[in-house]
């Protein structure tokens, strides 16, 4: 069923509204509007003065955040884009020195909640998956159409799937039958690859195939570095960047490059001193990651694996966008 309204319990709010230590005069991007539930924490801490700009793919949560953040009197500016843009949409905007960049990876409640979208293995639906829906990439083309020695590199990579020569094998078999076209079906298909004293543990079987082909369907691990850095480059110094993520593999991508751009240098660690020249770009905040409290993990399920990061850009003397 297609919900009639935007349900999204937005995930580490607090702590990440925190993070960003906003300004009421600064500007902020919320790169992953969704609902607009950080973005309404935004802006109530800004003034007519302070700027919002949210980017998001899906055009229905565009148009909701646009009613929820009505009243407020900062500027707001919503544009349907991907994270991976963000240079170009704020080049577009004239918008520089940036205060704050938040980042909520992952799928949103409403598009998991709305079977249309394909994106559940609990509910019937067509195989989509697409956070843009005038994207071509479809999780039925990947599902029926990719090489299996494709379809399995993605499973094992992007899921982190044991099983999933076994997976594949069994997809392969079925499509050669007849095209898999809807969520059920796969589910099904992979629920009876599964080794059956696997099969019935606490998480379902599906669960890591369909993260895997949600993240193949939407590029979202191969543009989450090149987005990271162009945001980097965005903030003025004591800017700052929040990032929530919600699997390993995305919150592996994040902590290497905040390490990374914390530590440069390259020198061997016995050199009494650094002669690379490389300097840091940002200190973290958060040396480990923030979890949710025992309250919002009895209140949403769905904040379970949720790790948030924080980082402060540093003054290197470099030009900002």
């Amino acid at each position: 069923m297609k919900p009639q309204t935007f349900s999204h319990n937005t995930v580490l709010l607090q702590e990440s509204i925190e993070g960003l230590k906003i300004n009421s005069q600064g500007v902020y991007v919320d790169c992953t509007l969704g609902g607009g539930g950080h973005s309404q924490w935004i802006c109530e801490a800004l003034d007519d003065a302070g700027v919002l700009v949210g980017i998001d793919q899906d055009d229905f949560a565009l148009e909701f955040a646009k009613k929820r953040l009505a009243d407020y009197t900062c500027r707001r500016y919503f544009v349907k884009s991907n994270f991976a843009s963000l240079t170009k949409v704020l080049e577009s905007l004239h918008l520089s020195e940036i205060n704050g960049i938040l980042y909520d990876l992952g799928v949103s409640s409403f598009q998991l909640d709305d079977d249309t979208r394909g994106f559940s293995y609990h509910h019937d639906g067509p195989l989509d998956m697409r956070m843009n829906q005038s994207a071509d990439l479809t999780a039925e083309t990947v599902v029926n159409d990719y090489h299996p020695g494709d379809l399995k590199k993605i499973l094992f990579i992007y899921g982190e799937e044991k099983f999933a020569s076994q997976i594949v094998k069994s997809i392969v078999r079925a499509r050669e039958i007849k095209r898999i076209v809807t969520t059920l079906e796969l589910s099904e298909i992979i629920k009876n690859a599964y080794p059956p004293k696997e099969r019935y543990k606490e998480k379902h079987p599906s669960r890591k195939t369909f993260q895997a082909i949600r993240l193949e369907v939407n590029g979202e691990l191969r543009i989450l570095e090149d987005s990271l850095s162009q945001g980097l480059k965005a903030l003025k110094p004591g800017g700052r960047m929040c990032v929530i993520t919600f699997h390993s593999l995305e919150d592996r991508v994040v902590k290497h490059f905040f390490k990374e751009r914390a530590n440069p240098c390259t020198c061997p660690p016995g050199f009494p001193q650094c002669v690379c020249g490389k300097e840091p770009e940002l200190k973290i905040i958060s040396r480990k990651p923030i979890l949710p409290g025992g309250d919002e993990l009895e209140d949403n399920r769905r904040s379970r694996s949720a790790k948030l990061r924080i980082i402060e850009k540093l003054d290197t003397g470099q030009e900002v966008l």
